[in-house]
């Protein structure tokens, strides 16, 4: 994967802190009571409001519409609000990308580089860089619908499409999948203006737990070309 896709890649999956969070409301016999998909999309807004960090562990599969590879990656992410995150690529190699709000670096281990620029250049269009700092809302942003015809099903999970209101440069339309039994979102699917699917999967998310401020700094390696942006 090229260095620019590596970033369109960044810029889309930064749109899922949003929607990554965990819902307490279940029915009392242990089952999520039936929703529509404008209350599910309700009841994640008023549980983002009120969460501050969230990490997981996350594959990532990206198909380019162009392209006849599809694109794999897996590894960790951690994001403190108001404006800390950091992803860290262990598959098919080592990444780190971490952004404090103002300075975005990129490391690229493979190609011994690391990119650094302002944060805003890669997350200031309405949806991402809203979502970024905990000023987004998934009902003034996104139009809610229900999945598409032939959208796979996932047992014990809802599943709901959002439109971005406005036109977004990277994003169509996405797919999200909430566990019916516990409410975390667990699946968001990306489908970007050109037919490329970026697909993420969480795993072993925890919420709201203390993160050190010195795990949003990173130190690449001496000999690290430093590409300024």
């Amino acid at each position: 994967m090229t260095i620019s896709h590596r970033i369109l890649a960044f810029r889309l999956v930064i749109i899922f802190f949003v929607l990554t969070i965990h819902v307490t409301q279940t029915a009392g016999n242990g089952q999520a009571s039936e929703m529509s998909p404008l209350e599910i999309a309700e009841t994640l807004q008023q549980r983002y409001d009120a969460t501050k960090t969230f990490s997981a562990d996350f594959q990532q599969f990206t198909t380019m519409k162009l392209s006849r590879r599809d694109r794999r990656g897996a590894g960790t992410v951690v994001i403190k609000k108001p404006d800390s995150m950091r992803w860290d690529y262990t598959s098919p190699d080592r990444q780190v990308i971490i952004s404090d709000g103002k300075t975005l670096t990129m490391y690229f281990a493979k190609n011994t580089q690391m990119i650094v620029g302002p944060a805003r250049q890669y997350l200031e269009s309405d949806i991402t860089y809203a979502f970024f700092t905990g000023t987004g809302n998934i009902l003034r942003d996104f139009e809610v619908f229900p999945p598409d015809l032939g959208t796979r099903a996932m047992p014990g999970a809802h599943c709901i499409k959002l439109v971005p209101r406005k036109p977004h440069p990277q994003v169509d339309f996405l797919h999200v999948w909430v566990t019916a039994e516990t409410f975390l979102i667990h699946r968001i699917m990306i489908v970007d203006q050109l037919g490329s699917v970026t697909d993420l999967l969480f795993s072993n998310i925890t919420t709201d737990q203390e993160i050190p401020p010195d795990l949003f700094v990173f130190t690449p390696p001496p000999d690290t070309e430093i590409i300024e942006q």
